[in-house]
């Protein structure tokens, strides 16, 4: 009976783990204890994965020994990514060495190059000692034949190793969230690139238009037809969700204006870089090293103070600025130079807006200020100077011979200046209580909710050209430097269109606790000793404290 009860006891028991385990395979939860919730996937980040029907394979190009602050990096993809996949099992992912079959590291560099992905040289101070490593940090995410590279470090001027790792971990969710939308989200909106008004050729704006191709349906547009068929045109660009300008040097007519005024009226989203003076790099480049700087009328004075903002034709000097690169000699002893260029601003972000959160500085050329003006739209500042900058007046003379002369700083007291701005809400037609260019059925004076970004300077949209070929934007082959330009435009873009919320992943905050590096050098051998002598000492008095108990209780017996 004893044993019947026993086996009886036992059964129930095993019957109880099997059932435990059978429900935990099939529920169980997992749980953010973070105080930032790292790990805690977005609504908008979730929409996407669940969208994820067969296996997307992630590899990932952080297998490897790192130096400690890219460990970290390392080790958060992998739960960030182990995190997907627990939400969604169709999420595979690998980590793989680049360098584990022992290859030339600059060959292999010089491979992830040529795909577009870029590889990583840091230093790094690891135990008092300098050490160069290289790494590749980044992910390839493949899926029903159609692959997308994704960026896992974020670089910023004037950063530590310490905020790169915070700012590329902050970004984590977005990146990849971004990329499977790409995979898995079919393309519905339209992007106008307009023509017709001199803008930029297509071989400077390729990169931009080849990266916004991945997400939107985009498709050359001219108003020349606005002349002879106002109203078809007008019907014809609404089926655009947004329009870009870009670099357009051509004045526009009352007509064309209207036909744009309309379009935003209705909903339609804009996207403007354009310039209020005539000035380029290439000017200078002459026998006499100089040019003048003019005044550019493309009839948009009205249309942008209506909306709140007016670009003036004057030029930003600021000390923070990308370098102009001059050759020297011919030939094969050409040599290319460096020297500081104040007129090609570095900017600066004075907001955490999504759109500009943790990118690199934006590199600009010949730029305009933007004055705020009073109204009902709201305006966010996106981009501006620094605050070591002025404004120098149109028509002017500019000469290399500025190089050879020390700027006084004393003059450099204009601030921030706005050249960046977005503006949201419901707009005012220009032509609001004026006569109309052409009878318009249904012409709105106030418009629908919509939004609109104005960029003083074309040039942040250029892409430069090798051999013919277009480079990626925001890439210096002459000084070798990659501005921000490309992923703010991309932002810009994802903002004015984002219909599923990711956008607003960006502006998540993380952060991580690093080790002083310098500190922990400094005492490594006192935390070394006590790592092996505290263990020890504690083992030891376990030990007599055991010795001495049993044998005072064998002595007592």
């Amino acid at each position: 009976m004893k044993n019947s009860t026993k086996y009886k006891g036992l059964f129930i028991v095993i019957l109880g783990l099997l059932l435990i385990n059978i429900i935990a395979s099939k529920v169980h939860s997992r749980f953010d204890l973070t105080q930032d919730s790292r790990y805690t996937l977005s609504v908008a980040a979730k929409n996407i994965i669940d969208k994820i029907e067969s296996p997307i394979i992630i590899d990932v190009f952080l297998k490897g020994t790192f130096p400690p602050e890219f460990r970290r990096l390392q080790n958060e993809t992998r739960q960030f990514l182990e995190e997907m996949a627990a939400y969604n099992s169709n999420v595979k992912f690998n980590f793989i060495d680049p360098l584990a079959e022992g290859d030339d590291a600059n060959a292999v560099a010089q491979e992830f190059f040529e795909l577009g992905m870029t590889p990583a040289r840091i230093s790094v101070m690891e135990n008092g000692k300098a050490s160069e490593s290289i790494i590749f940090p980044w992910a390839i995410a493949n899926f029903n034949n159609k692959t997308v590279k994704i960026p896992l470090l974020k670089n910023k001027l004037g950063t530590t190793d310490e905020e790169r790792i915070n700012n590329s971990v902050q970004q984590l969710e977005y990146s990849f969230a971004d990329a499977i939308g790409q995979l898995v989200q079919p393309k519905k909106k339209k992007i106008a690139i307009m023509r017709g008004n001199g803008e930029l050729g297509d071989a400077y704006i390729a990169d931009f238009i080849k990266t916004i191709g991945q997400y939107y349906f985009v498709a050359p547009f001219t108003l020349d037809s606005v002349a002879n068929y106002p109203n078809k045109t007008l019907e014809d660009l609404k089926e655009f969700d947004l329009i870009i300008e870009a670099k357009p040097t051509l004045a526009y007519s009352e007509k064309e204006k209207f036909v744009l005024d309309q379009y935003l009226m209705n909903g339609g989203k804009s996207l403007w870089l354009v310039e209020q003076t005539a000035m380029e790099n290439d000017s200078l480049f002459n026998p006499s090293g100089s040019a003048f700087a003019l005044p550019r009328d493309l009839n948009l004075n009205d249309f942008f103070f209506s909306y709140g903002l007016r670009i003036n034709p004057a030029l930003v000097n600021d000390i923070y600025s990308a370098p102009i690169v001059l050759a020297s000699g011919s030939g094969n002893d050409t040599q290319f130079s460096p020297y500081p260029w104040f007129y090609s601003p570095l900017t600066t972000s004075p907001n955490a807006h999504p759109i500009i959160n943790n990118i690199e500085a934006v590199k600009f050329e010949w730029a305009n200020p933007i004055d705020i003006l009073g109204n009902n739209i709201k305006k966010t500042v996106l981009l501006s100077s620094s605050p070591q900058s002025k404004i120098e007046g149109t028509p002017k003379g500019i000469s290399l011979n500025l190089l050879n002369i020390r700027p006084d700083l004393s003059t450099y007291t204009a601030g921030e200046l706005p050249m960046a701005v977005l503006l949201e809400g419901n707009f005012k037609s220009v032509y609001k209580n004026r006569v109309k260019p052409f009878a318009l059925d249904n012409a709105l004076d106030d418009g629908k909710s919509t939004k609109m970004i104005v960029i003083s300077d074309g040039d942040v949209i250029k892409n430069q050209l090798q051999k013919g070929q277009p480079l990626e934007l925001g890439f210096d082959r002459f000084t070798g430097n990659t501005y921000g330009n490309k992923e703010f435009l991309l932002n810009a873009v994802n903002y004015l269109l984002d219909d599923s919320g990711l956008i607003a992943i960006r502006s998540k905050e993380i952060s991580i606790a690093f080790l002083d590096t310098e500190k922990t050098a400094q005492e490594r051998e006192k935390w070394q000793i006590l790592n092996l002598a505290i263990p020890l000492l504690l083992l030891g008095m376990g030990a007599f404290i055991y010795t001495y108990f049993r044998k005072r209780r064998y002595i007592k017996k």
